[in-house]
């Protein structure tokens, strides 16, 4: 299965972009005998519109030409929050059901499009706090790999 995270705005070459780059490379290497594929960030420039319906509105256009057919799981701070072990079970299940992929979306600075949201297949919460998209894309890149050790019985994973 591939997973794609798809994300309104660019991040900037820096210590959060190695960051995420390591975890997904992890990822990668680590989720390759499990049937987990991709790990792949796919940037969308934030709309210039005028108003934030409007900007929102676009942005969800762009998203959903960017995604591959399958799971769709907005990330916002409404969303179900649930542990690291339930996150890497969904990713197995989504799998073992045979789901061609999932995206995970990061929207932008107005938050993603209301409809977008209602049309995921989740939505998911790593916290009721807003969180800047690069440090959501930070956490994202963790608990996928934290998903993949998890679900190999590698050691990273020290949970209760």
């Amino acid at each position: 299965m591939r997973i794609a995270i798809a994300a309104v705005g660019r991040m900037k070459s820096g210590p959060e972009r190695e960051l995420v780059s390591r975890y997904l490379e992890r990822a990668v290497a680590s989720g390759k005998p499990l049937a987990l594929t991709g790990f792949e960030v796919s940037e969308l420039a934030e709309s210039r519109a005028g108003s934030a319906a409007s900007r929102k509105t676009e942005e969800a256009k762009g998203l959903r030409a960017a995604l591959p057919d399958g799971i769709l799981v907005t990330l916002d701070e409404r969303g179900k929050s649930i542990g690291s072990e339930a996150f890497a079970g969904l990713l197995s299940r989504w799998r073992d059901e045979g789901r061609p992929a999932v995206s995970f979306v990061i929207g932008g600075a107005d938050g993603i499009d209301p409809d977008f949201v209602r049309s995921a297949g989740m939505s998911l919460s790593f916290s009721p706090m807003v969180w800047p998209h690069q440090l959501v894309r930070i956490m994202l890149a963790e608990q996928l790999y934290r998903a993949t050790t998890i679900l190999s019985g590698h050691p990273y994973h020290r949970g209760d």
